[in-house]
């Protein structure tokens, strides 16, 4: 099943860059516009090769990371190793603090039909395309995806817990959030990953754009190649592991803005909700996240200067003539996406992965600014998804809609790089791996 291996990893030169805080970034695909030209001051960001700069952003990513490399901007490390990520991080109104421990490595790029790595949401095509180029240039990932694993006996955490006590990177994040790194370099404890992950399932969390690019690059290296062992770097991908039973895996709600229908009705569409749906105007809209919080196939929608809690009827569940198993049709975005967008708003199904009508904002705050400032026209408000919904789609072999999960809080990008460059993926002689 799911083959992992230790990495040697590239990473800033200490002697160019003493503090690591002002060369991390967000990942690319939560990186705002401001945050993003901010970042683009610095020179050394990491923004530069994970986000590069128009025009030939590529190939602009690709000639910076030969001068880093030849400059001693950044170093590659001279073991592999596991590298322990810890973040700490709190929720509004909650006043926990929250460890997400895990570990970053390699794994064997899976296809997904074969049922090692299983996907969980759909991704959108024109993300994908990017990140292949990108990759393809540089053959670099400057981030890891965020994959799930399950293990009720905590098996690493032991050997994590004993490496985050000496750190090699802690910084606060974008977020807010403090991030911890360490490395492991003992082969024994390594090979104890290995054999933990061996004849796991993988969940990909996070990053299904980067790790679909990862597949489409491994395809087109693969039929160039005829010499082709299996053992190659194109062969693997980065990603960052958890444990699905620890209690501090949180999935944060996207909510999906509306923009740019034709002939948009603000009325007529409030009319149409009541079909299928029975509907509550709310005369606070600032309090809409809380009142429908825990409540089944149940809903905020803003629209203009108003504010609705709408809950689907239980008999019009039965009229969905989408052709899902019964645990996806009952997920509350398949019954938004179907019942809102696609039998009111008129975007159907297979139009919707790439309309240019639908955005995603984790921020209620934001979708209400957007909304009453007119930005949009409306914005439909969800609620969190479970660990265990996921296990169930991801078992069932479909997926949920594009951008059902947030995973909270996000790897940052700058804390190292995996080459799958040959002659830089692969281990010094003396290595055990």
């Amino acid at each position: 099943m799911a083959e992992i291996k230790p990495v040697r990893a590239w990473r800033y030169n200490k002697h160019v860059v003493n503090d690591i805080g002002p060369v991390t970034a967000p990942l690319f695909d939560v990186v705002s516009d401001k945050q993003r030209e901010a970042l683009y001051q610095n020179p050394l960001n990491s923004i530069h090769l994970s986000v590069p700069q128009q025009p030939q952003a590529a190939d602009r990513a690709r000639r910076l990371l030969g001068n880093w490399k030849r400059d001693g901007v950044i170093l590659q490390d001279q073991l592999p190793g596991i590298y322990v990520y810890y973040q700490y991080f709190k929720l509004a109104g909650d006043p926990k603090e929250y460890c997400r421990k895990g570990f970053v490595c390699h794994i064997r790029a899976y296809p997904f039909e074969d049922k090692v790595i299983l996907r969980h949401e759909n991704t959108i095509p024109q993300s994908v395309n990017d990140r292949i180029e990108l990759l393809e240039k540089t053959e670099l990932h400057v981030s890891p995806t965020h994959g799930l694993y399950t293990d009720e006996t905590f098996e690493l955490e032991k050997y994590m817990d004993e490496a985050i006590t000496n750190p090699i990177y802690e910084t606060e994040d974008y977020q807010g959030v403090r991030d911890v790194l360490a490395i492991i370099h003992d082969a024994a404890s390594i090979q104890k990953f290995i054999n933990t992950i061996k004849g796991k399932t993988i969940i990909l969390a996070d990053g299904h754009h980067r790790y679909e690019s990862s597949l489409a690059h491994m395809k087109n290296q693969r039929a160039g190649n005829p010499y082709h062992t299996g053992h190659e770097g194109y062969n693997f991908h980065l990603m960052y592991l958890t444990n699905t039973e620890a209690g501090d895996l949180r999935i944060l709600p996207t909510h999906r803005v509306i923009k740019n229908i034709d002939n948009f009705n603000a009325e007529k569409i409030i009319q149409s909700l009541a079909n299928d749906f029975n509907v509550h105007e709310v005369e606070d809209a600032d309090t809409l996240n809380e009142i429908i919080t825990g409540k089944k196939w149940t809903f905020g929608v803003l629209i203009k200067n108003r504010a609705f809690k709408i809950k689907l009827k239980p008999e019009a569940f039965a009229s969905m003539r989408w052709h899902f198993p019964e645990e996806i049709k009952a997920l509350d975005l398949t019954v938004l996406h179907y019942f809102i967008i696609e039998k009111i708003l008129g975007i159907p199904g297979k139009a919707q992965r790439a309309s240019e009508c639908i955005s995603f904002d984790r921020s209620f705050a934001d979708c209400l600014t957007k909304v009453l400032r007119q930005d949009v026209q409306m914005a439909i408000i969800t609620q969190e998804v479970s660990i265990e919904e996921v296990k169930r789609v991801c078992q069932s072999g479909y997926t949920m809609p594009q951008k059902s999960t947030y995973f909270y809080p996000k790897v940052i990008c700058g804390f190292l790089f995996s080459s799958i460059k040959e002659e830089e993926f692969r281990f010094p002689g003396y290595s055990p791996f």
